[in-house]
């Protein structure tokens, strides 16, 4: 689970359908044009990087050093060699 920010519910816990929830520590947020490029820390040395409209990464108010759950919703995982 984790928080929902909007006008709907400041409070209220949103459920996912998406299994794989990782937590992580933002290192850096980088807003060009229409699109922003979010890093994430999990941990272990391992760095997520996610790809989000600039909108949601201004509405959501990231920054490095923000906690945030890295939720991973994917119909289509490749692996190439």
């Amino acid at each position: 689970m984790f928080a929902a920010t909007g006008p709907f519910s400041e409070e209220a816990p949103v459920e996912l359908s998406a299994r794989n929830q990782i937590s992580g520590k933002v290192t850096s947020v980088r807003v060009d044009g229409l699109m922003g490029e979010v890093a994430v820390d999990i941990g272990g040395g391992t760095e997520i990087i996610s790809t989000i409209t600039r909108a949601s990464a201004l509405r959501l108010g990231l920054k490095a050093g923000d906690q945030v759950t890295v939720v991973i919703k994917a119909s289509e995982i490749l692996i190439a060699k």
